[in-house]
C-alpha cells in the first residue's frame, strides 16, 4: 500500500481487485464531520457489479491528526491534490465520482484539471457557496456562520450535540444522528473548527462554468445546509450537461438518515447515463 493510501485509509472491495475496467470503478468520496463509513448502506449493492474505492479526507476523525497540514486545507484545492493523488497512485483511468457534500465540490474542481479521470460526478448534497449573496440564496447568514465558528470553539461536544440532529434532520435518538454525532465528535476540534471555515466561506460559482464531465445533482428536499434553489442555479451554471433529482428525503445526510429511498436513487444515477 503506497503513502497515500495509508495515510487516507483508502479500501478498495467488489469486482476483480485485479481487473482494471475502469468503467467499472466506483469511487465514494464523503463529507464535513462524516468519513469512508457513511457510505456503509450503498458499498453492499455495488460490489457484485463495480469496483469501489473508499477513502477518507484527511481531518476525518480515522485519519492522523498529525498529517493535517492547516495550510493546505484552507482550500479546497488541498483535498482536490489528494484525490488525484489517490487516482494516480491507484492507477485509475476513469471513475464514476460519487462526492458528498465538501467532496462533491472536490470532484468539480478536480474534473475541470483533469475531466478524462471522471465519466460522470454524482453530486449529493452539493454546494459551490453556502453564504448568502445578492441575487444568491445559499442558506446562510454571516451572523450564522459566526455562531457556528464560536460554538465549536467554545465546547466543541455541546457544539456536536446540537449540530448533529440539525443537520441530519431528526431526533437525538436515530441512529444516522448517532452516527453523524459519533464521527464528528471523533475529529479534532481545531481541525474542525479549520475545515468548518474552509467549507462554509468557499465560493465556487464561478467554475461551474468549466466543468464538461456530465453531473448528476442529488439533493433532499428539505436540507438545512443545502436548499433546492442551489441545485437549480448548479445546473443553471454548469458548463456540460447536467440533472437534477430532488428526492422526497429530509436532512443532508439523506444516504445515512434514508437509505431506502437514497441508495435506489444513487444506483439509478451510477448505471445509467444522462
Amino acid at each position: 500500500m503506497g503513502i497515500v493510501e495509508e495515510a487516507h485509509n483508502v479500501r478498495i472491495v467488489g469486482g476483480d481487485n485485479n481487473n482494471n475496467n475502469n468503467n467499472k470503478i466506483v469511487l465514494l468520496a464523503h463529507g464535513f464531520g462524516t468519513d469512508q463509513s457513511v457510505w456503509k448502506h450503498l458499498v453492499p449493492h455495488l460490489i457484485e457489479e463495480y469496483r469501489v474505492i473508499l477513502y477518507d479526507n484527511m481531518g476525518a476523525g480515522t485519519t492522523n491528526p498529525d498529517y493535517y497540514d492547516f495550510e493546505r486545507y484552507s482550500s479546497l484545492q488541498g483535498f482536490v491534490y489528494d484525490l488525484l493523488a489517490i487516482l494516480e497512485e491507484l492507477q485509475v483511468q476513469s471513475c464514476i465520482f460519487v462526492g458528498h457534500s465538501l467532496s462533491a465540490m472536490v470532484g468539480v474542481i478536480a474534473s475541470i484539471s483533469h475531466p478524462h479521470l471522471f465519466s460522470k460526478l454524482i453530486l449529493l448534497s452539493a454546494s459551490p457557496r453556502f453564504l448568502n449573496d445578492t441575487d444568491y440564496y445559499g442558506g446562510f447568514h454571516q451572523e450564522d456562520l459566526i455562531q457556528l465558528f464560536d460554538g465549536i470553539s467554545s465546547n466543541y461536544k455541546a457544539w456536536c450535540s446540537g449540530f448533529a440532529p440539525l443537520v441530519v434532520g431528526g431526533d437525538m435518538d436515530s441512529v444516522a444522528v448517532q452516527e453523524f454525532s459519533r464521527t464528528l465528535f471523533n475529529m479534532r476540534p481545531d481541525i474542525a473548527l479549520s475545515l468548518a471555515q474552509t467549507i462554509f466561506q468557499f465560493d465556487m460559482r464561478e467554475i461551474l462554468s468549466l466543468v464538461t464531465v456530465p453531473c448528476h445533482i442529488i439533493q433532499s428536499t428539505k436540507d438545512l445546509a443545502v436548499p433546492v434553489v442551489v441545485a437549480e442555479y448548479m445546473q443553471q451554471k454548469l458548463g456540460g450537461k447536467s440533472i437534477v433529482e430532488v428526492m422526497p428525503t429530509e436532512g443532508h445526510l439523506p444516504q445515512l438518515s434514508s437509505p431506502d429511498i437514497v441508495i435506489p436513487v444513487l444506483l439509478n444515477h451510477i448505471r445509467h447515463n444522462i
